[in-house]
């Protein structure tokens, strides 16, 4: 357990906690929401203490121990991966250390041998014998080979160190977990396993993610850091979004009765305690959410960007053939003899290698002429293109966000309207005079966005969308997709974000084919497993 009392942090004039007052139990997942600013990392780093609030304290019990994902990729460069691991657990650790230690001296004293008895029995007692075993069972759950166990962490990618840094959290069950966007840089493989532990998992976990659908599977409750201040709710992210919806529509129906909203609330509430998570926590949310009152919801002050995109002209049948398209970078095969027609009802979901994703949007995007084979697109078509990488948009001379909006609109478009347009994309009042050069990544998404929806396109081609945005507008651009009423092709490591538009999986294997299935995400995964395909 894990207990914030009066907890206040400034920085300058600005106010991110005040009197904040929970307590973290054991057996709960709480993810720790709130918009991009509000201080979700910097209250992690109260918790493990790596900074001091200026009003309040943070509490533990003295014989409970803590445990916090590194965000450093590099701080143990020079050890080996396993022992890397082991580390996660410093007491065990360094008691191994020293009794290492103690039995390589030579001469062995009477003192030697009283200090490795007391050092042997505190290792017992923290089950040191199954350290190596507990160790390498974690890193292979997440995809770390048996054969990189013994490897130093300087010879790992990028990716492989993340998932060691998550392995050394995990280790020697902590009791309180501390997990600051664990999601990223894993695969779907290992994304699993850690929801599968986390479900399991018996002590304290807060954990900070943009991943809806992992914050749905793993979380008991949710944190939401909002007017500097915490608000425990039970349930999941999906409750939390609905519940906050649905209080700012009573909010603003101040007519309605309040046995009107006392009936509508039952109905919200029942509805989500009958769809409640599998996990064996299932039964006790259940009863938690049936307890709701009224008053237990509150609106939040969030803002939703609004994204709409409109088609000008109705797309015809004939929308895109691709006949052998192929790829190499640097001698490496993309793909190859790629083969598809699309539908006008189609949302594809390209997943697979990310350069071969990659390459294969931009040459459909008219960005690369440099292929093999042919494609088409249909006289009715007109495509707008997300890239991954929108850096050159952003090169230009242009003195604010209006300037820079107005050359992708129509010449009849009046500033009022390019006004309001950005209004809507969350830039009001002064911040229309913004200069798109210092615009944060999150804000060169909204621009790159605002750019699409103005072009009015039936076909979209989508790169890595949601990177660099705050759930609030991965929710709103979700939505806006879902009712986007021409053909898509995009690219996501979102899982809801996926399973709730495509319904056409496009899966570019390492041979460089191609797997076409006009299944949702999910049903293409349970496909794939049902036939034992990796």
């Amino acid at each position: 357990m894990i207990q914030v009392s009066n907890v206040g942090l400034r920085y300058g004039d600005r106010k991110l906690f005040e009197d904040v007052n929970i307590k973290f139990t054991p057996g709960n997942c709480y993810g720790l929401i709130g918009a991009n600013g509000a201080g979700k990392s910097t209250f992690l780093k109260i918790l493990s203490g790596d900074i001091e609030p200026q009003d309040g304290h943070v509490s533990m019990n003295p014989d409970e121990r803590l445990a916090v994902l590194k965000q450093n990729h590099f701080e143990y460069e020079d050890y080996q991966v396993l022992e890397t691991v082991m580390m996660g657990h410093k007491r065990l650790y360094d008691v191994m250390q020293e009794k290492n230690a103690i039995y390589m001296k030579d001469p062995f004293t009477d003192e030697d041998g009283i200090r490795a008895a007391e050092l042997e029995g505190e290792f017992a007692d923290m089950n040191g014998w199954e350290a190596e075993s507990d160790a390498a069972i974690l890193l292979q759950g997440l995809g770390v080979p048996e054969s990189m166990h013994y490897m130093t962490m300087r010879d790992l990618t990028g990716s492989e160190k993340v998932k060691v840094l998550l392995a050394q959290a995990l280790f020697g069950k902590p009791d309180v977990l501390l997990l600051d966007e664990p999601t990223n840089h894993l695969d779907l493989k290992a994304i699993q396993w850690l929801e599968e532990f986390l479900i399991n998992f018996e002590n304290t976990v807060i954990v900070v993610s943009h991943d809806r659908h992992f914050l749905n599977k793993v979380c008991t409750h949710i944190a939401d850091l909002d007017y500097s201040k915490i608000q425990i709710y039970v349930g999941n992210y999906d409750f939390w979004y609905e519940s906050s919806q649905l209080a700012q529509r009573m909010l603003n129906d101040q007519n309605k009765k309040k046995e009107e909203k006392i009936k509508e609330l039952q109905e919200f509430v029942a509805r989500f305690s009958a769809n409640a998570s599998k996990s064996k926590q299932a039964t006790s949310r259940k009863k938690m959410l049936e307890k709701i009152q009224l008053d237990d919801i509150k609106p939040s002050s969030r803002k939703y960007p609004y994204i709409n995109f409109q088609v000008e002209r109705e797309i015809g049948n004939d929308v895109l053939t691709v006949e052998g398209l192929g790829k190499s970078i640097e001698d490496e095969v993309q793909f190859k003899d790629v083969r598809f027609s699309m539908n006008k009802e189609d949302k594809i979901i390209l997943i697979g290698d990310a350069l071969a994703k990659t390459a294969l949007l931009k040459i459909l995007a008219g960005e690369d002429e440099n292929y093999e084979g042919s494609f088409k697109w249909g006289v009715t078509t007109s495509q707008s293109y997300f890239p991954l990488d929108n850096e050159d948009f952003f090169q230009g001379n242009e003195k604010t966000l209006v300037d820079w909006l107005r050359q992708f609109s129509p010449e009849d478009e009046t500033e009022t309207f390019l006004r309001g347009f950005l209004g809507r994309m969350l830039f009001s009042g002064e911040e229309v005079k913004k200069s798109p050069a210092v615009l944060s990544g999150g804000e060169k998404v909204r621009c790159m966005l605002s750019k699409m929806m103005l072009s009015h396109s039936n076909v979209l081609l989508l790169d890595e969308p949601t990177n660099h945005l705050d759930l609030e507008s991965i929710q709103a651009l979700n939505e806006g997709l879902i009712n986007f009423k021409g053909a898509m092709i995009f690219t996501s490591h979102d899982h809801q974000f996926i399973q709730t538009i495509a319904n056409r999986v496009i899966e570019i294997r390492q041979d460089g084919s191609i797997l076409d299935k006009q299944l949702s995400y999910d049903e293409f995964l349970e496909w794939k497993e049902a036939n034992k395909l990796d």
